[in-house]
């Protein structure tokens, strides 16, 4: 499948966002048992849009469900870490909209449709990201105690008054990374070429947005649960959390909104929460 330049259908006083000005970027690593159910749920969209794999792991297993549903394949030959990965897929993107899909996530079916009518009630939208649940040994949750923190922090940019506020935005970030980075499109004319960068492991999308909340425009929260992370023990946040990495990152993290003697106190209470990302 060719990939093509979408036509600017709006102009800055009639933006009209179209499903065919965003794609679903899936981002995939080596064999994942789950990638054919991730894009399965793409499909199924109400709002057909763009899918395109990118990989710096090529191999048969992705080419042969590419081939089965006939999505194009891009593979980054750079292999420059996680950061490098989806810069690489975010900037291959022609399209003005892009969702950096995780390979082991799902989407509701009406994912897209929801994001469309959020951004085609805003200004200068950055990003819309939704609520969402997780996937544990394969049930879903939706309710548990670290999912409903993170959405009584995010409840005040479920009001549009409150979408251009940058010291809400950064007083949310300021305890901790509520927002689902597979569940985030990115309104690329307003944002960087840049988007992420490679000084953490699994904390270079909360770096992502605590960059991202400095600049002119929206962020859009919608509070429905449009998505499902899967959490299990060979992703790479499990694997980063068992070695103790991330409580260094996240106090790092902390840093960049709070004197350090706060940061650590912060911190403390925040790594109580890392077991949500455990199996039992």
């Amino acid at each position: 499948m060719k990939r093509f330049k979408i036509r600017r259908l709006f102009n800055e006083k009639d933006r009209k966002y179209l499903p065919e000005q965003h794609t679903f970027l899936v981002c995939a690593y080596k064999e994942s048992p789950y990638l054919e159910e991730c894009i399965k749920s793409l499909l199924l969209q109400t709002k057909k849009s763009n899918i395109i794999i990118s990989t710096s792991t090529p191999c048969n297993y992705i080419q042969k469900i590419a081939k089965k549903y006939n999505i194009e394949v891009l593979t980054n030959i750079e292999k420059k870490g996680i950061a490098g990965d989806w810069n690489f897929g975010y900037q291959q993107v022609s399209t003005p909209l892009v969702t950096l899909a995780h390979q082991d996530d799902v989407y509701r079916k009406n994912y897209l449709e929801k994001v469309l009518f959020q951004l085609n009630h805003s200004k200068k939208p950055l990003i819309v990201f939704t609520d969402y649940g997780e996937v544990r040994n394969l049930k879903k949750e939706s309710n548990n105690m670290l999912l409903k923190l993170k959405r009584l922090l995010l409840f005040p940019l479920s009001i549009q008054i409150f979408w251009r506020s940058k010291f809400i935005r950064r007083r949310i970030l300021s305890f901790g990374n509520s927002i689902c980075c597979p569940s985030v499109t990115y309104v690329k004319d307003n944002l960087p070429q840049t988007i992420f960068t490679d000084e953490f492991e699994s904390n270079l999308d909360w770096q992502a947005w605590e960059k991202l909340s400095k600049l002119k425009g929206e962020f859009i929260y919608c509070k429905e649960l449009l998505m499902y992370h899967r959490i299990h023990k060979d992703s790479t946040t499990s694997k980063i959390i068992a070695n103790n990495k991330r409580i260094e990152e996240d106090y790092n993290m902390f840093c960049k909104f709070w004197p350090r003697w706060i940061a650590k106190g912060i911190n403390f209470v925040y790594t109580l929460s890392e077991h949500s990302n455990q199996l039992n």
